[in-house]
């Protein structure tokens, strides 16, 4: 369990080491809010590409070497993007990103199906959990960047140091991963046509759970990629204030995924999905219109509360029958995360028309699309729960 616990921070940590100083690429390479949209999407059709064969690559080689995989790309990615950034190289920058697409969609998947795995084994919702250690690796990659931009530490070192962390950690933790989870996806991908990654995109509830996990990812993802900068274009704050903005929203996050697994099994899925995605709604309007910086954080406080449950919980559903668990969680993290990653570009594109804070509201309509489909993942029975080695203790 600890093992997925960290393994899931690492991923949070460094994704926001890129996320929290996006303003500082963006003014490196002179780059505007749709230009800088366009090198985002460019990260985003990576891990498009790699999102449909996460879970045929666990399945083949397991969810340990599949994270490992995932990171040894994602540091040759933060390697990449820094030589772009130093020698002022824009498509030298997009190739890093394109790969590191690929590994964090790699890495992501694989981290979910072990989860998902783990959850099952304990017999109570604990997901939450695994996404609070990538939050809270995610603050504290935030607030580094934070405090790294306030002391003039130039980008490309950062990303030089995120990539060895990466490359160590991302070898050797999976080594601890339960190995019955790597029994466990290749019976869910050779066990019948059902079950297989092809099948799982024609199932209704799987659909709809991941229509349900869009909007939750989708708002997640806009405020990945655009609270530092809105913060900065829209209220006239400097880049560490806009990087602070954003560890403020993280915080919100980690703190209701530390304890949104005991609300879910007390009020069930559907009831705090659909608060939490009505916090979301409401914080992000309070975002974009704040006139002032505490007022603005108040609104990140709430959207960030709303957005933490909504993913956790999507891959919760989606592994309900542990045998078909690999193929689901695929596809509903592929919608997933085509949404966290394909979204925030296009409202890049938007902000060059109406201004990146106002051009946040458009991630609205999913969300009120997701409380409507909400529902759909509703709890199914659970078998009961097997014994499960909380330490770290060789297993993979």
């Amino acid at each position: 369990m600890f093992a997925a616990y960290a393994i899931f921070a690492l991923n949070g940590l460094v994704f926001a080491s890129w996320a929290a100083r996006i303003p500082a690429a963006a003014a490196t390479l002179g780059l505007g809010s749709g230009q800088m949209g366009t090198l985002l999407l460019v990260g985003a059709i990576g891990s498009m590409l790699s999102l449909p064969l996460a879970g045929i690559v666990a399945a083949r080689f397991g969810t340990a070497n599949t994270v490992r995989l995932g990171g040894t790309a994602a540091a040759l990615a933060a390697s990449a993007v820094a030589l772009g950034l130093v020698n002022g190289s824009v498509p030298v920058v997009a190739v890093g990103l394109f790969l590191f697409g690929c590994g964090i969609a790699l890495w992501d998947v694989a981290q979910n199906i072990e989860g998902a795995h783990v959850e099952h084994r304990v017999g109570r919702t604990i997901m939450p959990r695994f996404h609070a250690a990538f939050s809270g690796g995610a603050f504290v990659g935030a607030l580094v960047g934070a405090g790294l931009s306030a002391m003039d530490v130039g980008l490309p070192v950062h990303l030089v140091a995120v990539a060895v962390l990466s490359l160590v950690v991302s070898l050797w933790i999976p080594r601890y991963f339960l190995p019955r989870a790597e029994e466990h996806l290749v019976g869910a991908q050779t066990g019948g046509t059902r079950t297989k990654g092809i099948g799982a995109w024609g199932e209704p509830r799987t659909l709809l759970i991941g229509l349900v996990v869009l909007g939750a990812a989708l708002t997640e993802g806009a405020a990945n990629d655009w609270v530092a900068k809105a913060s900065v274009d829209g209220l006239g704050t400097t880049e560490s204030t806009g990087a602070v903005m954003f560890a403020v929203f993280v915080a919100a996050m980690t703190a209701l995924r530390f304890v949104g697994g005991s609300l879910i099994d007390r009020f069930g899925r559907v009831r705090v999905l659909q608060a939490s995605l009505g916090s979301s709604l409401v914080g992000l309007v309070v975002f974009v219109v704040a006139p002032n910086v505490p007022l603005a954080a108040v609104g990140a406080i709430l959207w960030g509360a709303g957005a933490a449950l909504g993913f956790p919980m999507g891959m919760s559903a989606a592994a309900d029958e542990p045998d078909r668990a690999a193929a689901r969680v695929s596809v509903v993290s592929t919608i997933g995360y085509t949404a966290f990653l394909a979204g925030p570009p296009l409202i890049g594109f938007l902000g060059d028309l109406v201004g990146i804070r106002t051009a946040l509201l458009a991630v609205g309509v999913a969300v009120l699309a997701s409380f409507l489909v909400a529902p759909a993942a509703r709890e199914r029975p659970k078998e009961t729960p097997e014994p499960l080695r909380t330490g770290f203790d060789r297993t993979a």
